[in-house]
């Protein structure tokens, strides 16, 4: 999970060579890093000043798929749990600190499991 690193520059980075170079100073100026991509979606983009829908689909569509993140909540049965393991972890190492730093998923699938 090595985007979690990335500075709002590789972010902007990342959006450009998805085909949407006119979209890095929305990234940049919003400071979007790895961790903040996290939150990134059709719900989100407006707020950095992307309004095109398709293009909100597009961005989420390879938000989710660089997070590893398969199905759609609304493909979610209401008998399913909450949120997934990766979805619980991504939410954890949203945030800074050193513990959050040196936390691995195996170590995070670990403690939840006890």
């Amino acid at each position: 999970m090595e985007f979690l690193l990335w500075s709002c520059e590789d972010v902007a980075s990342w959006i450009a060579s998805l085909g949407f170079p006119y979209y890095r100073e929305c990234f940049t100026e919003n400071l979007v890093n790895g961790r903040k991509l996290i939150y990134v979606n059709c719900v989100y983009l407006p707020r950095l000043g992307i309004t095109n829908f398709k293009d909100m689909q597009v961005i989420s569509a390879h938000v989710r798929k660089l997070l590893g993140i398969t199905n759609t909540p609304r493909k979610r049965s209401i008998a399913d749990p909450s949120q997934e393991m990766l979805a619980l972890f991504l939410e954890i190492k949203s945030r800074t600190g050193a513990w959050v730093d040196g936390l691995t998923y195996q170590q995070f699938q670990k403690d939840v499991g006890q």
